[in-house]
């Protein structure tokens, strides 16, 4: 596919809660600006190098296990983050990976975001079946 990456925004989702109840000041809301995402399709979720999961203070809620190219592993879940990738945000829970590793943007958030990868300009462009705006699919009638 060759190599994407992208600037992201993670944030702690609880400290976003606190700031709509007016407990907790936008200012001390603990966020991260990734400028070196790495944008893989292989992987499924949003994967956080242990520090930066202690850094934004997320919670653990269990372990999963999970497939690496080593073989199988099981890896610890935090607490919903909101990923912001040029101008679009979702919610997502996080999967702990070691320091070693960059940030990981899975198929998931890609889906969540409606963002595609353009393989030929190694970039993100908005989902060529939706106009390129964001759009959620649901297959259902309502």
């Amino acid at each position: 596919m060759g190599k994407v990456v992208v600037t992201a925004t993670i944030e702690n989702m609880e400290d976003l809660f606190d700031v709509e109840k007016g407990v907790l000041p936008r200012e001390r809301v603990r966020r991260i600006e990734v400028p070196d995402a790495l944008v893989d399709t292989g992987a499924t979720m949003l994967l956080l190098p242990k520090r930066m999961v202690a850094q934004l203070g997320l919670r653990p809620f269990r372990t999963r296990e999970a497939r690496g190219l080593g073989g199988p592993i099981v890896m610890g879940m935090y607490h919903v983050a909101r990923l912001t990738i040029q101008g679009r945000e979702c919610a997502m829970d996080v999967g702990e990976i070691p320091d070693e590793y960059p940030v990981i943007i899975g198929q998931l958030p890609l889906e969540a975001l409606d963002w595609v990868v353009d393989v030929k300009n190694r970039c993100l462009i908005g989902n060529p079946e939706h106009g390129g705006e964001q759009v959620i699919e649901v297959f259902v009638s309502l």
